[in-house]
């Protein structure tokens, strides 16, 4: 058995198409979404995603604002940029690129974030309303995640997912979606960590196995169920002396186990371009918003 490859490529370039849709009946009412993304610093990991972002918004014809801040930036003058960011009427969507300077207070800065603009997700009231079910917006990773389970025709309704990782923004909400009475979930969910014993006796027994550990080739493939669906969100830069840069982007999952899997994600090209496209969503579904409240009063 070699696996079918789930390529978010692919399926990313679908959700655009009903995207592009959607910000055309925008536009006739007067309206552009917009989305802001703040940088504190220079990270290069965090630099090569803004430009992606900023990128996509121009290909989709949305308004983007990128807002480039030094690393030295006070906790109160980035707070007074959210201040101002939760003001602007032409930003429908924000956030702040993590990490952090480790002088910046990130919980403190996410909850200064106007829910309605929390296009990440991260604000604890949309984190709360995704736990409940009743959801305005959800994490971009995890929502790509499910998407490409959807859009896959891959079976979620009583099917056992483990999820290997338990991070604020993959593993924790990625297993609360799972779990829901929705679309794409109805599942039994297993979350695993670095804490847990024997990991392997536990990924075995996974349906879907959906990885977010941040390490390389973590999954190997005596720790795969022969025909589960693998997932593989990691993204690991290990040394490569083929390569122009010298390193190469690889995943949590050991190659190898597309031999035992059924349908897996590629690294790159698999949850990767989801990210971005469900930021994209997210945003057009707060413009959406705006414009219903407005039409309200």
């Amino acid at each position: 058995m070699t696996a079918e490859l789930i390529l978010g490529k692919e399926i990313s370039q679908e959700i655009y198409g009903e995207l592009e849709a959607r910000i055309a009946a925008l536009k006739e009412k007067g309206i552009t979404p917009g989305l802001a993304v703040v940088l504190v610093g220079d990270d290069p990991a965090s630099q090569t995603y803004v430009r992606m972002k900023g990128k996509m918004c121009q290909e989709l014809g949305m308004h983007s604002d990128t807002i480039i801040m030094p690393g030295s930036t006070t906790q109160a003058d980035l707070l007074a940029r959210v201040d101002s960011l939760n003001k602007d009427p032409d930003i429908h969507g924000f956030l702040i690129q993590l990490p952090l300077p480790k002088h910046i207070d990130e919980q403190a800065v996410i909850n200064a974030i106007d829910p309605s603009k929390d296009v990440d997700c991260f604000h604890p009231f949309n984190v709360g309303r995704m736990l409940v079910g009743d959801p305005e917006f959800l994490p971009a990773t995890p929502a790509g995640v499910q998407q490409l389970l959807i859009r896959s025709g891959i079976e979620t309704d009583g099917k056992h997912v483990v999820v290997v990782g338990r991070s604020n923004i993959v593993g924790k909400p990625m297993a609360a979606m799972m779990m829901q009475k929705a679309e794409g979930a109805n599942s039994t969910v297993t979350v695993v960590h670095s804490r847990t014993k024997d990991i392997g006796s536990i990924t075995r027994q996974a349906d879907i196995l959906i990885v977010a550990m941040g390490r390389a080739g973590f999954i190997t493939p005596d720790m795969v169920k022969e025909g589960a669906v693998v997932i593989d969100v990691g993204t690991n830069h290990i040394p490569d002396p083929n390569s122009k840069k010298g390193t190469r982007l690889v995943g949590d999952v050991d190659d190898n186990v597309k031999e035992k899997a059924s349908a897996m994600t590629p690294v790159p090209g698999g949850v990767g371009p989801m990210t971005i496209c469900m930021l994209m969503s997210n945003t057009v579904h707060a413009a959406e918003r705006t414009y219903e409240r407005k039409c309200s009063q």
